[in-house]
C-alpha cells in the first residue's frame, strides 16, 4: 500500500469495518458465562448486540447445548439463517476452522478433515465469506501470551493446554486451490487469513494464474507462534506487500488486539475484536465482553474522526458477492501490476 500525503486523514480513508468475534471456541462457558452464548436463540441474539453496537462483519462460529464448539454443518445452517433474519445487512463470516476445539477432555485441538472443510461451500443459506488459511503452519496460540492470560481459563488444564499448543493449520497447495474453487463456484468470498507475507505471496501467484478471480479480502493474524508477532515492524512490512486495491483487517490476540488496532485504525485497515481474539480489559482487572470491546473501537474511531461502516456500507468495502472475468481484470481491480510480458514489466517500467 501507498501512504501519500493526507492518508492519516479520515476523509482520504475508507469508513471502518469492525468484524466480531463473539462466539471464542477456544474457550467453555464456564471461562465467561455472562458472555458466552450456548441455545441458539442466544447465539443469534449476540450477533444482534453486536451489530447494533457498531459491528458490522460476524465471524462465525457454532456452539451444541453442552456448550461444546459444533462440527455439524446444520448447526451452522440453522445459525447463519437466523442470523441472517435477525440482521439482515450484516456481512456474515464462517470460521473456516468449523471449530478448532477438542471435542473431548485431553484431546488434540484440530482442524477437520480437507472435505469436511470443503462442505462449507454448501452451506444453505450460503454465508457472504469463508476464512481460507494459506499455507501449512504451527498455530501456538500461547506463545506470546502470559500466564496471567489464561490463567483460572479452561486453557490452563494441561491437557488442554498442550493440544493448543501443539496446533497445527492445515493448508497445503491442493486442499486451499481447491478450497477457492468451490467457494467461488458458490458465490462466497474467500477472506483469506495470512500470517506473514510468504502467505500473502501464496494468494498473489493464485491470482496470477487465475486460481482466484475476485477481490482481495484479508486478514493480517498477528498472533505469534508460528505466524507474524504484532509489532509495527511486521505489520509495516505487510502494509508494503499488499496493493492499493486490497481491503485489510488486521487481527492480534489477547491484550495485544487493542494496540494493533489502534495501528490499524490509524493507518486506514479495519478492526477485529471479541472474546475468540481476548477476554480482557487492557489493566486485566476484569473481563471484556464483546459488545464492550466493540463500544471501545467505536469511541476510539470517533476520537479520530473516522466513521464507523454499517452493514450495507461493509458490503461495499469488502465488494460481497463481486467476482471477475479474468486474470488481467483481477490484477488490476485489486491494485496489482499486470502480469509481464516482454517489454513489459509492471507500473514502475513500462514499454514506451
Amino acid at each position: 500500500m501507498n501512504f501519500l500525503d493526507g492518508s492519516l486523514i479520515p476523509e482520504n480513508q475508507d469508513k471502518l469495518v469492525i468484524t466480531a468475534a463473539p462466539y471464542g471456541p477456544e474457550w467453555i462457558p464456564s471461562d465467561f458465562p455472562s458472555d458466552i452464548a450456548v441455545t441458539m436463540e442466544e447465539q443469534i441474539q449476540k450477533a444482534v448486540d453486536c451489530y447494533n453496537a457498531g459491528a458490522s462483519v460476524l465471524h462465525l462460529h457454532v456452539r451444541e447445548l453442552d456448550g461444546k464448539g459444533s462440527k455439524r454443518l446444520s448447526k451452522f445452517n440453522e445459525l447463519i439463517a437466523g442470523v441472517r433474519k435477525a440482521v439482515p445487512d450484516m456481512v456474515i463470516q464462517v470460521g473456516g476452522s468449523i471449530s478448532f476445539a477438542p471435542e473431548s477432555d485431553g484431546a488434540a485441538a484440530k482442524w477437520l478433515s480437507d472435505d469436511t472443510r470443503h462442505m462449507l461451500a454448501e452451506l444453505d443459506p450460503k454465508p457472504d465469506q469463508v476464512t481460507v488459511t494459506v499455507n501449512t503452519t504451527q498455530m501456538n496460540i500461547f506463545e506470546h501470551m502470559d500466564t496471567g492470560d489464561y490463567a483460572g481459563t479452561s486453557l490452563a488444564d494441561p491437557a488442554t493446554h498442550e493440544a493448543y499448543r501443539e496446533m497445527i493449520v492445515p493448508s497445503g497447495p491442493g486442499w486451499v486451490e481447491e478450497h477457492i474453487r468451490r467457494l467461488s463456484a458458490a458465490g462466497i468470498q474467500s477472506a483469506f487469513q495470512f500470517y506473514n507475507i510468504n502467505s500473502f505471496e501464496t494468494v498473489e501467484r493464485m491470482l496470477r494464474r487465475g486460481v482466484y478471480k475476485g477481490p482481495l479480502v484479508m486478514n493480517w493474524v498477528a498472533i505469534s507462534g508460528g505466524m507474524d508477532a504484532p509489532n509495527i515492524y511486521n505489520m509495516a512490512n505487510f502494509l508494503r506487500a499488499i496493493p492499493d486495491g486490497s481491503m485489510l483487517t488486521v487481527e492480534s490476540s489477547m491484550r495485544n488486539v487493542l494496540p494493533i488496532n489502534l495501528m490499524g485504525m490509524a493507518l486506514g485497515q479495519h478492526v477485529r475484536c471479541g472474546i475468540e481474539d481476548n477476554l480482557w480489559t487492557q489493566d486485566r482487572k476484569a473481563k471484556m465482553s464483546t459488545v464492550q470491546q466493540i463500544e471501545q473501537l467505536v469511541r476510539i474511531a470517533r476520537e479520530i474522526g473516522r466513521e464507523v461502516a454499517d452493514g450495507k456500507e461493509a458490503r461495499r468495502i469488502c465488494k460481497i458477492g463481486v467476482f471477475y472475468d479474468t486474470v488481467e481484470e483481477t490484477l488490476a481491480k485489486n491494485g496489482f501490476a499486470p502480469n509481464p510480458k516482454a517489454g513489459h514489466q509492471g507500473y514502475l517500467r513500462k514499454a514506451a
